[in-house]
């Protein structure tokens, strides 16, 4: 429930900053490439949620990404990384075990829209692919995965900038018969943008 709330207040501060500077910037001018394509490469970490919580502390990963305009302020992304989740000490009856970590490939399509400066609000949704599946007892070698974000760019100068966005990551059963295999997260991306 801690965990929640800490989420929720650096969500809730991070819309709040890029709202209040608004007034203070010029109209949104998203610097792209020559060719109008953007790309980046960044690090994700996250914090499990729900049932996950119980065996998973964290996760740690990275990933590449492309952002291809179609209209003023709206971008198709595509996404792939890889993705760890660090398992817990487990206590089953008199025994403490730790789980193991879970290894997912995700690749996602989605759409990123600029409503205000620099801020922006992103939906993507793909598959992840199971790189350990016999190590955790996945009977899925693949899951639907999807992840809403929103974040912000900060301009470094040229082309350059570094992308800060806050999402949540699920996914859907990797064990078809047990609802708690998904794999859920509130997680920060933070990338170079170029």
């Amino acid at each position: 429930m801690k965990s929640t709330l800490k989420i929720t207040a650096l969500i809730l501060a991070l819309a709040g900053f890029t709202l209040s500077t608004k007034a203070q910037t010029n109209p949104t001018s998203t610097k792209t490439t020559t060719s109008g394509i953007r790309y980046s490469i960044g690090v994700d970490a996250g914090i499990p949620t729900g049932k996950t919580s119980d065996t998973y502390k964290w996760n740690l990963g990275g990933s590449l990404q492309v952002d291809i305009p179609v209209a003023s302020q709206l971008f198709v992304t595509v996404n792939a990384g890889y993705n760890n989740v660090f398992g817990k000490d487990v206590t089953v009856g008199a025994t403490t075990v730790k789980a193991t970590d879970i290894q997912l490939l995700p690749a996602k399509a989605g759409l990123k829209f600029f409503p205000v400066n620099n801020f922006y609000i992103q939906g993507e949704a793909g598959a992840a692919f199971v790189l350990n599946k016999t190590k955790i007892g996945a009977d899925n070698s693949t899951a639907f995965i999807y992840a809403p974000q929103i974040g912000y760019q900060f301009a470094l100068g040229g082309s350059s900038y570094i992308d800060a966005g806050v999402r949540y990551e699920a996914t859907s059963k990797l064990v078809s018969t047990n609802n708690d295999s998904k794999v859920n997260f509130v997680g920060l991306r933070v990338a170079y943008g170029f």
